[in-house]
């Protein structure tokens, strides 16, 4: 017999589809092994599902419903937690998704400014430089990073916090004009209600951010996925070891970084020393 495990829908979109379908399969009286059976998927696909532990395929979705009888309830439910992805690269469409329906978004950025309050100067000079990348690729992720800014114009805009290196301040990407651009956007984001900036200075050491940049999506004040980035590309990790790792991480990088009106004030300096 398949042991219980406790699901809080409220935990993140997947856990909900988990405990939305175990609640389904309940009220129609079937076990994991008679659902499985009923629409040709093994019994393990059923209980990692139930579990939050794998991805279900639409198709999956859908045979579900035709067994417990609904009327694309199950279908809807997916469509909602798996929406159609983004056009953005298949290594990040998943972490493009959760990051619209997160609550709250964590940035660790100690090479470039986070895509999420990059300028389009900016942004396209960093795609432009991807090793082999064609023109019209750069143009066709530009549009989809600058859709994926709309987020912070929601009325129900995540609530977004920045941690930038202040090496990130002074790294030339695309030029003086650009960067003057790019610093003036990140003190305009300041202003955002929901949006904090925070510089890590050069003093601080930081040592547990050394290792790469990565975002934390979060539910409710729950994180339960992140982003590290890494070559030649970065992953979506939704491991709960991993994730309460790198969130301690971050709150220990975030202890050495300067409040907003500090950080405020250095980067209105780097302007004048340097870009202006």
């Amino acid at each position: 017999m398949t042991r219980m495990i406790d699901i809080d829908p409220a935990e993140s979109p997947r856990a909900r589809f988990a405990y939305e379908l175990r609640r389904h399969r309940l009220a129609a009286r079937l076990t994991q092994k008679q659902l499985a059976r009923k629409i040709g998927f093994s019994t393990s696909a059923v209980a990692m599902v139930e579990t939050s532990k794998f991805r279900p395929s639409e198709r999956f979705a859908e045979l579900c419903d035709e067994v417990f009888g609904l009327d694309g309830v199950v279908t809807r439910l997916y469509a909602e937690v798996w929406p159609p992805p983004p056009p953005v690269p298949a290594h990040f469409r998943e972490w493009a998704i959760e990051e619209q329906r997160a609550t709250a978004l964590r940035f660790w950025a100690p090479m470039l400014v986070p895509g999420m309050v990059q300028t389009e100067a900016y942004a396209r000079r960093v795609l432009a430089r991807l090793p082999g990348v064609l023109e019209e690729e750069v143009e066709q992720r530009l549009a989809a990073r600058l859709r994926r800014q709309a987020v912070l114009s929601r009325d129900d805009a995540p609530v977004v916090t920045a941690l930038i290196d202040e090496g990130v301040l002074h790294r030339p990407v695309g030029g003086p004009a650009v960067m003057r651009e790019q610093l003036g956007h990140l003190l305009a984001m300041t202003r955002h209600p929901k949006v904090t900036i925070q510089i890590v200075p050069y003093g601080a050491e930081a040592l547990s951010g050394l290792n790469g940049a990565y975002a934390i999506a979060e539910m409710r004040g729950n994180p339960y996925v992140v982003r590290v980035e890494s070559q030649p590309s970065g992953r979506t990790v939704s491991d709960r070891s991993m994730i309460a790792d790198l969130v301690n991480g971050y709150d220990a990088i975030r202890a050495d970084a300067y409040p907003q009106h500090l950080s405020i004030s250095m980067i209105e300096e780097v302007v004048r020393q340097k870009w202006t």
